[in-house]
């Protein structure tokens, strides 16, 4: 006390002020002193008396603590003492922390998990949580204040982020909803929450975690916001940080907030999935050989990663997420990684059922999953298939319960939708199969279903009737199991000895088991109902265990006999003549009574376990004796119960009414069968011409393509031609230019011999020119004189002839003058040829000199060498030639032919719009004949039948028209015979 004196300014003698006066002078301090330093010294003050006056310093200190934060935003001090004062006042834990002195500085933790010590009377708790509940209550009455509290996250010291981060914690658990509410709306709220996973000092990250968590429970809004701001890489991280499973309890904060986000939210487990995070879940199960010693944190730890892989593939997700997950866990090789640590040695037990657990919901419904499942070994001498190790743990009574109930778990997962391993299953238990040299699956549960021990035979019945679920193949096989019971005895067959089992009357768990399997096994199955009816011991037995009254433990066995008998009727094919489905009607109501009969019949769905194993598939019991109902029998039953109560109180007229509706409507069905075939080849039909057309259409672009290429190969040919062409006018040159060379040896001008080439050509071609002016006047003339003659002999004379005549006078002129210039250009031509001729003539000297014979020589080589070079070159011409002729006569026939395939592509599609006009009058008369079924329905209902079971009906709107067809023909009959 001496501190409030000092504090305070009291006198040392004198009473001594309550704690609530104290709190009250505090609160007037805090509230009117100016210095930030009295202010600070109040709350400090204020901070040491919460604990001890909770109630008093919450009721008057609240709100001046609220003022603080909200004014004093420079002084970090004392926003700490304020934050952890309303976290006192708020907070219904006990914090171990040691008594903080006044100038003691608040001390950094090492850990970030704040460890609570439950207060041992449990009246004082409830009051503390009451009065914690009631002080969030008045915090949070305004939303500003958790708004506040938000913003001050964002400071970086230390003693204001942690003190905010513990208060925010409190206060979602004390008011989780309304809390989650007000984040939610803040602007970026829950993204400064999750900056705090990034804070370099552990103790904040740790305490982050925490409060993620509590932010996350039961809101699929926030889990989503916290999943994209990249929570699960985070996450991951900081969990391989720690140390994956060998972590500490930062590892297990990690995987319960994994827990949160991925639980029952679809969105953030396609996420999780799309975001290949699952194959990051491997390393965690990566055990060495040495599995001795175990932390307790390591087994907590490993126990949350293999929930959060059946978060991930849970039966309750839709099923094709399921389906995607356990793809990806197995090629990611997590099942594998599984399956190892199943068959591991010094695995701790609770570790080994949950992984049991976990790999059962990894194979469940996936084929590719249950096939490698049934391909694992047992690292044993000589090595066993890991079903028949899991099966005799399953039929060990000396085994863990719940290990047991986690082996029948993934035996019903590993046949779930299996009919392939429901086949090696019955397989084993057949006489051409049996090895007696080792132990099979078949075996071990025979040996289960007959032995001492009933839980035993509850388990291996149970796991019996999953291998002939919705499988008639391998119901009708097992009957052909036979048994021997003892030496010098026949075998008898399994159906009988279970039958035998009942009737001696043995514990109930036993009798309910083998009563369950009958049912899955004789239900949709004519052939074992009338195996099970030739006993003539067994009809008697039901109706003997029906008609008693016994106590309330026999009631379900009683339910599930009529539940038996009930199947007998209902799938009996009358093949037995004492047996038929009338004659067991009438047993039932002479020796039971019918409204007897339905209400044993109620007592299964009345029982207080059915509801239970109704919920989900795993088998979770909390005592063997409790272990009475399986899931999938729980279908069953729900399915036949409606249709037994209708098929007993049937009069055989209604049976023959049925009948003939059953026949009638299995004649549709063969119709309606016999349409859908057609429809299905007509489907097929249209596939392969849409198939063919896109093959055709795919060689139309081939040719079209190809044709292109062609195209661009002539054009190059044509360039190559055309360079040809400049060669060899190149080498006529060079050939000219040496003869140039030869003439200049013997003293003649090149020049002038190339300019009188050039000038006769030039003349070549204006006499070209001049011969073709030449005939086009000549043409003219001709008409002009056709047109004079003509109009002299119209009319003698006129303007019009006389200027005609003019005209032609002076063309003739015209005519005359030209050809006396194209005369004088010959002359001129013919003396420039003799000129040309003539010059190397006169230029060659005589061969006196010996000297200028070598140059010729010389010249006249070059000369032929030249000369061959030409006729290669028009070799070269004349062969390109030919290529091309060749390609533009392939370019025809490409073009003949995709001419071809467009014609054909045309009629194929004609044949699909004449397929899909048969397929809408097909529908059409469907429509037709569905509605004379509707009304044949209803005067069946008129007469007072029940409609067709489901199982009957046609849910395919195919063509029914027969049905009309086979009406009409009876009409024709009648009008015959009349």
């Amino acid at each position: 006390m001496n501190f409030f004196r000092g504090v305070m300014g009291g006198q040392p003698a004198g009473p001594q002020p309550s704690g609530a006066e104290t709190i009250q002078k505090l609160c007037d301090r805090v509230a009117s002193s100016t210095l930030l330093e009295d202010r600070r010294d109040a709350v400090r003050a204020l901070k040491s008396l919460s604990k001890k006056y909770r109630m008093e310093v919450g009721t008057q200190a609240m709100d001046h603590l609220v003022h603080i934060l909200q004014t004093d935003r420079s002084d970090s001090e004392i926003l700490g003492y304020a934050l952890d004062t309303l976290f006192n006042i708020i907070c219904n834990d006990e914090e171990e922390e040691q008594d903080e002195s006044e100038d003691a500085v608040t001390p950094i933790p090492v850990a970030g998990k704040h460890k609570t010590v439950c207060t041992p009377d449990e009246n004082a708790q409830k009051q503390a949580d009451d009065l914690g509940t009631q002080f969030t209550d008045k915090f949070i009455q305004d939303s500003e204040n958790v708004t506040l509290l938000l913003t001050l996250l964002e400071e970086f010291d230390f003693h204001v982020r942690w003190p905010g981060v513990k208060l925010l914690t409190a206060l979602l658990k004390n008011q989780c909803a309304q809390v989650q509410g007000i984040i939610l709306v803040s602007p970026m709220g829950v993204s400064r929450l999750m900056d705090l996973l990034a804070d370099s000092r552990e103790v904040i990250r740790n305490d982050g975690l925490l409060l993620l968590q509590q932010l996350t429970k039961g809101n699929a809004a926030i889990q989503k916001i916290v999943a994209f701001e990249n929570a699960f890489e985070r996450l991951l991280d900081i969990i391989t940080e720690e140390g994956s499973s060998d972590g500490g309890i930062v590892v297990e904060d990690c995987l319960l907030l994994l827990l949160n986000l991925l639980k029952n939210n679809s969105s953030n487990q396609n996420f999780f999935k799309e975001g290949s995070y699952v194959q990051r879940m491997k390393p965690w199960f990566e055990v060495g050989d040495d599995n001795s010693g175990w932390s307790a944190q390591k087994v907590t730890n490993l126990h949350l990663m293999l929930q959060l892989v059946r978060v991930m593939v849970s039966p309750v997700n839709s099923p094709g997420a399921t389906a995607s997950c356990q793809k990806s866990m197995y090629q990611c090789g997590l099942l594998q990684q599984l399956c190892t640590i199943l068959m591991a040695t010094g695995v701790p037990a609770d570790i080994l059922t949950e992984t049991i657990n976990t790999v059962s919901e990894v194979i469940r419904g996936s084929q590719v999953n249950q096939d490698y499942f049934a391909s694992v070994n047992a690292p044993s001498n000589p090595p066993r298939p890991a079903i028949v190790v899991l099966l005799m743990s399953m039929v060990n009574e000396r085994q863990p319960f719940v290990l047991r109930c986690a082996v029948l778990y993934c035996f019903q997962c590993f046949l779930y939708k299996n009919q392939k391993g429901q086949g090696e299953i019955v397989a084993t238990l057949l006489p051409s199969t049996i090895d007696a040299n080792s132990i099979s699956a078949g075996q071990l549960l025979c040996g289960g279903l007959f032995s001492a021990d009933s839980l035993s035979n509850w388990c291996a019945a149970v796991a019996l009737a999953h291998a002939l679920q919705d499988n008639l193949t391998q119901k009708e096989q097992l009957l052909r199991v036979q048994l021997a019971t003892s030496l010098g005895k026949p075998p008898v067959s399994l159906l009988q000895q279970c039958t035998n089992i009942l009737s001696q009357g043995s514990k109930v768990q036993t009798r309910v088991g083998l009563l369950m399997l009958l049912c899955t096994w004789i239900s949709n199955c004519p052939i074992a109902v009338t195996h099970f009816l030739h006993n003539q011991e067994n009809v008697p037995f039901l109706t003997g265990q029906i008609s008693e009254n016994l106590g309330e433990d026999e009631r379900l066995v009683q339910g599930l006999c009529a539940l038996l008998l009930g199947i007998c009727i209902y799938y009996n094919d009358n093949s037995l003549e004492n047996y038929t489905k009338e004659k067991l009607k009438q047993l039932i109501e002479k020796r039971i009574g019918k409204e007897n009969f339905v209400e044993k019949l109620g007592f299964i769905t009345k029982h207080e376990l059915y509801s239970r194993a109704a919920q989900k598939p795993q088998p979770v019991f909390p005592s063997p004796e409790q272990m009475l109902f399986d899931h999938e029998f729980t279908k069953l039953v729900k399915e036949l119960e409606g249709v037994i109560t209708k098929a007993v109180h049937k009069s055989s007229e209604e049976e023959k009414k049925e009948e003939e509706v059953k026949k009638t409507l299995e004649q549709h069905d063969s119709i309606v069968t016999q349409y859908k075939e057609l429809i299905r080849e007509q489907d097929a039909q249209i596939q392969e011409l849409k198939e063919q057309v896109a093959s055709m259409t795919s060689q139309n672009e081939q040719l079209q393509t190809s044709i292109t290429q062609q195209l661009s190969q002539i054009q190059q040919h044509k360039d190559q031609y055309n360079i040809l062409k400049l060669k060899l006018g190149k080498d006529s040159q060079s050939q000219a230019n040496s003869q140039g060379d030869s003439s200049q040896v013997n003293g003649l001008q090149t020049e002038e011999i190339t300019q009188l080439r050039d000038e006769v050509e030039e003349l070549r071609k204006q006499n070209a020119l001049l011969q073709t002016q030449l005939s086009d006047k000549d043409t003219l003339v001709n008409t002009l004189r056709s047109e004079a003659a003509q109009t002299a002999e119209g009319s003698a004379g006129g303007p019009d002839n006389t200027e005609l005549l003019k005209e032609l006078e002076a063309l003739r002129s015209q005519v005359q003058s030209q050809m006396t210039e194209i005369h004088t250009l010959q002359t001129e031509r013919q003396e420039l040829l003799k000129r040309a001729e003539a010059g190397p003539l006169d230029s060659v000297p005589s061969s006196e000199s010996s000297t200028d014979t070598a140059p010729t020589a010389e010249l006249e080589s070059r000369l032929a060498a030249q000369t061959s070079e030409t006729e290669r070159l028009k070799e070269e011409v004349r062969s390109l030639s030919e290529s091309r002729a060749g390609l533009e006569q392939q370019l025809a026939s490409a073009t003949s032919t995709v001419a071809i395939l467009q014609t054909e592509k045309g009629k194929l599609q004609t044949e699909v719009q004449e397929s899909k006009k048969e397929q809408d009058d097909l529908l059409m008369l469907l429509a037709d004949q569905d509605q004379k079924i509707h009304s044949l329905k209803q005067r069946l209902k008129d007469l007072g039948e029940t409609t067709v079971p489901l199982s009957l009906q046609v849910e395919d709107e195919d063509d029914l028209d027969a049905r009309d067809q086979t009406d009409d023909d009876e009409e024709e009959d009648e009008d015959n015979e009349d």
